[in-house]
């Protein structure tokens, strides 16, 4: 069962790409929302997948 759900949505205006976590997966209206500043979907979700794996590996104490 997911636990969150991770969007990412392309700013009409900058055509630039935002990160949306959801928490819990099924929230209506999500928990973080970054500014759009990847250039595509694919670096956003990579971006914040290694955010969350650096933040499981240092216990929370990441460096972002």
């Amino acid at each position: 069962m997911a636990l969150f759900r991770i969007e990412t949505p392309a700013d009409p205006v900058t055509g630039r790409y935002a990160v949306e976590i959801y928490f819990p997966h099924d929230a209506e209206r999500p928990y973080v929302t970054t500014q759009p500043r990847y250039m595509t979907a694919a670096a956003a979700e990579t971006d914040i997948l290694a955010i969350i794996a650096a933040a499981a590996n240092t216990g929370g104490k990441a460096e972002c």
